[in-house]
């Protein structure tokens, strides 16, 4: 027997497995010699798949982490002296060490505030009205994050008035969609209407997260603000040799909508985590569960009861130090039974 645990946890979405459908695509795409660097059929269908999706004539890249792919996509936008807008708790301040600074050297970081992980527009106004001409860096792109990290969804009418806002001041408009997939089940919308239809210029879409073993998507909406990309890539050591094995997991998981019902099966697991946590007393709930996420805020003891019983998960995060409990595409519903009544347990 395999000294591996296995047990699905709550602690990040990162920590799933392939889905089969990935694995399968992995596996076809084995055998045999293909033109390197991305000039093979299989990368050249999984971009036809992206158009497809996005109802768009779109260019998409892939590379190896999330990091990676908001750096550079931002990047693509930017000069040294240039700067990007995006609220306190987003991924790109607060967990990527500054890499949209190192890939893209002089590039600053500006936060913005907004209620429950969400760019307020007054306040994105007063950060467009505050900025120095020469003296200070210029903004240039301003990033959302769908669904945020604090779970919370931007929905098609809330990013259009943002990217209105963003255009008139000459910005583009980057999201951050590790949980992409996560936001368009939730919005119930099309992918078109959740990216390109509402402003969006550049979307990192996030398979890692939604079952592929690795690799994010990088998708431009103007074929034109993509021109050097590649370079950018190469440069920053995401340029994969042998493109095809992230781009056949594509293939994988966007056939026959498995990435949505993925998406949407995660999200279900976490409406009914955060539905039976609601009913706990000394539970108390953070913010609305609008993806795949649920903010609760767990007595002290509580927390080290369920670690004492092998649950893991992350328990400071955001505003109100909460634990953050994350469903993935293979989460069950006897995980969601077993680690609340484990809460119960040990209350």
């Amino acid at each position: 027997m395999s000294s591996f645990d296995h047990r699905r946890q709550f602690a990040s979405d990162n920590n799933a497995g392939c889905c089969p459908e990935v694995l399968a695509a992995l596996r076809d795409s084995s055998p045999g010699h293909l033109v390197a660097y991305g000039s093979d059929a299989i990368t050249a269908k999984a971009k036809d798949a992206f158009r497809e999706l996005f109802e768009t004539d779109c260019e998409t890249y892939f590379v190896f982490n999330g990091t990676a792919a908001n750096s550079l996509a931002i990047g693509s936008f930017c000069s040294r002296h240039h700067s990007v807008l995006c609220h306190r708790h987003s991924h790109v301040e607060s967990d990527e060490c500054n890499a949209p600074g190192f890939l893209n050297q002089g590039l600053r970081i500006v936060t913005v505030e907004g209620a429950e992980g969400k760019i307020d527009l007054g306040n994105f106004q007063e950060a467009l009205r505050g900025r120095r001409d020469i003296h200070s860096s210029q903004p240039r792109v301003v990033s959302l994050t769908n669904t945020t990290e604090l779970g919370t969804l931007y929905r098609p009418n809330e990013i259009a008035e943002l990217a209105d806002l963003a255009r008139s001041h000459a910005l583009a408009v980057h999201v951050d969609g590790a949980r992409f997939a996560n936001a368009v089940a939730s919005a119930g919308c099309t992918p078109a209407e959740l990216s390109w239809k509402a402003g969006v210029d550049v979307l990192v879409f996030g398979g890692t997260k939604n079952g592929l073993a690795f690799g994010e998507a990088v998708v431009f909406f103007n074929n034109q603000d993509s021109s050097d990309f590649v370079y950018r890539m190469k440069q920053s050591g995401q340029l994969a040799s042998k493109m095809r094995f992230l781009a056949a997991q594509w293939l994988g998981l966007l056939s026959d909508g498995k990435w949505l019902a993925y998406a949407r099966h995660a999200n279900a697991m976490a409406e009914k985590l955060y539905s039976q946590l609601s009913q706990i007393q000394t539970v108390k709930i953070l913010f609305p569960r609008e993806g795949n996420a649920v903010f609760a805020k767990l007595p002290e003891p509580v927390v080290a009861g369920l670690y004492e019983v092998g649950w893991r998960f992350y328990s400071d995060v955001g505003p109100g130090g909460g634990a953050r409990l994350m469903c993935s595409w293979d989460t069950t519903e006897a995980d969601v039974d077993q680690f609340v009544a484990d809460v119960r347990g040990v209350a």
